[in-house]
């Protein structure tokens, strides 16, 4: 049996045990169990409880299941008919909701634990409660739930457990967890004062100053890469009529996930009725449309980085990693069909550029037409060996991943999945090839033939939401950013106020080349202003004396390093700060020649 078929077995099993000591602490007549899947790093199980399971209750639980398992009782599984498994969870509501939901005819299996619990369940399992003696696990968290996700119904409580072959590798997991809890983006982003959030305008950002900062270093990085490759910028409305996003389908296709907005007289009339943007292709394709083009001016390449919004469930909303009001590095560029291999090839090297600048490696992942394609099959099947011929010579057959219907309504994609510090992937880049929205918005250009002909659009972003990537650059380097993209770049402390004149002068000497730079001029205790700008991350905190006045030089703090350059050259430090700015350099420079 592989590793990937084993953790599910072992998993599945063990949530199986999970309900039964839950059962057995509440008392059967107490308890309506749901279900118990496996997850990525262990299993869930939902319930309806006499009571709120607290972390109080967590001990008990896994004790409990320690104790079900020394029993070493047999696992039975059973094939029963519908009616037969509808008598035998008659009391149980979830249960019998899921039985009524399959074919009359159905057969269903079932599987006991012991004599005395059951459970509605596919399987496979274990044989017996043995096999798992050697498990390691730990409850991780209770935490509210709904029955089938819908709000409307049940309110469930659900018991998250991590759950591992050997105590080694749940210490290991345990330790990762940890070190994630210390690089939490939602506890570091409000602790270096980069974002807050509001109730007023739930999962919508707002960027602070020193957040603000560090939001524009990115975003200049991303312009200046991009009109060396020949992107020209452009911004479209942040909201259109109902009839632009009618033409697009993304009406038919993403309205739930729109914020719609009547007109200034709250009527629904069909013709007054807006939205919000959740994309920025339509407005592309009619900036794209405003003229006559011809097939010398292709490729066309408009990069946008307008505000888009999309409506979330609030229990889907996660600090920057989830949000309903972000900026998206977006490019949409109009070639012929023989430009397609050529300039997505190019995309996937800025994309390389990029993802190298912050030392993050990434892979690729091809997904394929979704069962609400919109467009004609053929061209459909056109795009897709147009994706898989380049993403071959690229990166080899068979080296990338292959989605089969998760493609976008009107094309088909590529998907760029990089992994931070901590071995997660996180879904950044995605590359679309689209045929359909210039049929939908009638998009032409003049062939050098004299013939009218359709652009093939490629949808392009490379961060993707720049929240969201801002929120793993954050977990990411723990907050300790590359210097080019801190917040403030050098803190500057003069230790008395005598020495202030020389500190607004070294100040002025690293803004004057685009360093950002923050002062401290009060007369306070020096190692005071020295922890605040550490407390903020500042890659270098200058000190300033007697001495650095006297010989016009600076003594450096560096993050992470005990060691101090005292009396660097004013011109050095300056000259240092500029070659790390330019060359975007990933680690500090803690020594000078």
């Amino acid at each position: 049996m592989i590793k990937d078929e084993y953790m599910e077995l072992y998993r599945h099993s063990l949530a199986h045990v999970l309900a039964k000591a839950v059962i057995e602490i509440f008392g059967k007549e107490n308890v309506q169990y749901a279900i118990g899947p496996q997850i990525a790093d262990g299993f869930y199980y939902d319930f309806v409880l006499p009571r709120t399971i607290n972390q109080d209750d967590f001990a008990q639980i896994e004790n409990k299941m320690r104790e079900i398992l020394k029993r070493k009782e047999v696992w039975t599984r059973k094939e029963v008919s519908r009616d037969e498994a509808l008598e035998l969870f008659k009391n149980q509501k979830f249960k019998t909701e899921t039985i009524k939901d399959l074919p009359e005819d159905e057969r269903l299996t079932i599987y006991y634990t012991g004599d005395d619990y059951v459970d509605l369940c596919r399987g496979p399992h274990v044989e017996n409660s043995q096999d798992l003696l050697s498990a390691a696990f730990k409850i991780k968290s209770a935490s509210g739930a709904y029955w089938r996700g819908d709000e409307k119904r049940d309110a469930l409580q659900r018991i998250y457990v991590y759950a591992f072959p050997t105590k080694e590798e749940l210490k290991a997991h345990l330790t990762l967890i940890k070190e994630a809890m210390e690089r939490d983006h939602k506890k570091l982003g409000p602790q270096l004062d980069l974002f807050m959030f509001n109730e007023t305008a739930p999962g919508m950002p707002y960027w602070l100053p020193r957040g603000w900062k560090m939001y524009k270093a990115l975003i200049q990085y991303w312009r200046d890469l991009h009109i060396k490759h020949g992107y020209d910028e452009i911004s479209a409305p942040v909201i259109n009529n109902k009839k632009l996003w009618l033409i697009s389908g993304h009406w038919a296709h993403y309205q739930n996930n729109m914020f719609i907005i009547p007109g200034a007289d709250m009527t629904i009339d069909a013709d007054d009725v807006f939205a919000a943007k959740p994309m920025n292709c339509p407005n592309a394709m009619l900036t794209f449309k405003r003229t006559t083009r011809s097939y010398k001016e292709l490729p066309i390449r408009y990069s946008e980085l307008d505000m888009v919004h999309r409506k979330e469930k609030s229990g889907q909303l996660n600090g920057l990693f989830r949000v309903q009001a972000f900026r998206q590095d977006d490019d949409h560029t109009f070639v012929m069909e023989s430009q397609i291999e050529e300039e997505i090839d190019d995309i996937l090297s800025i994309a390389d550029e990029i993802y190298n600048t912050f030392g993050i490696t990434c892979r690729a992942e091809f997904s394929t037409r979704p069962d609400d394609y919109m467009g004609d099959l053929e061209v459909w099947n056109q795009a897709e060996a147009s994706l898989k011929n380049i993403l071959d010579k690229r990166y080899g057959e068979g080296n990338y991943e292959i989605n089969e219907g998760d493609g976008a309504f009107y094309g088909p994609k590529i998907d760029l999945q990089i992994k931070d510090a901590l071995g997660r992937e996180w879904q950044c880049g995605t590359v679309q090839l689209d045929f359909q929205l210039p049929h939908n918005f009638g998009l032409t250009y003049i062939a050098n033939d004299g013939s009218q002909k359709q652009p093939v659009v490629i949808h392009r972003a490379i961060f993707g939401s720049l929240e969201r990537f801002i929120g793993i650059l954050i977990e990411n380097f723990k907050g300790a950013f590359p210097f080019w993209l801190s917040p403030y770049q050098v803190g500057v402390v003069p230790i008395r106020e005598e020495h202030n004149e020389y500190a607004k002068k070294v100040a002025d000497a690293l803004s004057d080349i685009g360093i950002r730079v923050e002062a401290d001029y009060a007369d306070k205790n020096m190692n005071e202003k020295i922890k605040e700008f550490r407390n903020y991350k500042d890659p270098y905190i200058v000190v300033i004396g007697d001495k650095e006045v006297e010989e016009n030089t600076v003594s450096i703090n560096i993050r992470g390093c005990k060691k101090q350059l005292k009396n660097v050259p004013l011109d050095k430090f300056i000259e240092l700060c500029d070659k790390m700015n330019k060359e975007h350099t990933l680690e500090l420079i803690t020594q000078l020649d």
